[in-house]
């Protein structure tokens, strides 16, 4: 697999997780305001991802992929209250909040080289 359709897959499947996640916690006005929260902001790093794949030009890619960035941040703070606010024990969701740390590193390295390598293009065109 290519690794753009790699990591499609892999943050199709992240939001996935993040569905069955929220859909489990409790009927609590906490859980549920959370739960709504994370569900926004961990379903919407596919759909921002799969935006990125479709990028216009080196700039629109790095803007989306730094969305990406910004929505996997935020549902790892939103599962960091979870656990913390103990609404849910940590070790249920260890794998996912590592999942999300590990794709938090790859957005970052992504927009770092795609910025380094739109430089080199834009000195060696001017």
């Amino acid at each position: 697999m290519k690794p753009k359709q790699d990591l499609k897959q892999r943050t199709k499947l992240f939001s996935l997780r993040i569905i069955k996640l929220t859909e489990s916690l409790p009927n609590t006005q906490v859980g549920q305001v959370i739960g709504k929260q994370l569900l926004r902001s961990g379903t919407s790093v596919g759909a921002n991802y799969r935006s990125a794949c479709r990028a216009k030009s080196p700039a629109d890619f790095i803007n989306k992929v730094h969305i990406c960035e910004e929505e996997t941040d935020e549902s790892l703070f939103w599962m960091e209250l979870l656990t913390e606010a103990e609404i849910i024990d940590f070790k249920r969701i260890e794998n996912l909040m590592n999942e999300t740390n590990e794709l938090l590193s790859i957005f970052s390295a992504s927009i770092l080289t795609a910025k380094m390598n739109h430089h080199k293009n834009y000195k060696k065109n001017s």
